[in-house]
């Protein structure tokens, strides 16, 4: 089976990109001044987006059950860890007092 090539490589994808670049070119160098103040702030809702394209290739939840199990029994096992150095500062400091 050949592989399809993706969008953003076909003809199409690259014409795409290359017009959203010309587009933000053009709105910075003619609208930088109103723009610049509020960059931050587009940086910061980049992140939604950023999550919902970036996360396609982790695969779907839920399809291996031993690794939902295997991270239960780390997790429990870290909390006795933690438990137990809780236990054992708190040993300390009634030494100390």
């Amino acid at each position: 089976m050949a592989n399809k090539p993706g969008y953003w490589t076909s003809l199409h994808g690259l014409a795409t990109l290359i017009m959203i670049g010309a587009a933000l070119y053009f709105l910075f160098v003619e609208h930088g001044a109103h723009l610049l103040p509020y960059l931050p702030f587009l940086i910061i809702l980049l992140c939604p987006l950023m999550h919902i394209f970036m996360h396609k290739g982790h695969g779907g939840h839920g399809r291996e059950e031993h690794n939902h199990q295997d991270a239960e029994a780390a997790y429990r096992r870290g909390l006795q860890e933690g438990l137990e150095e809780g236990r054992k500062e708190d040993r300390k400091d009634g030494d100390r007092q």
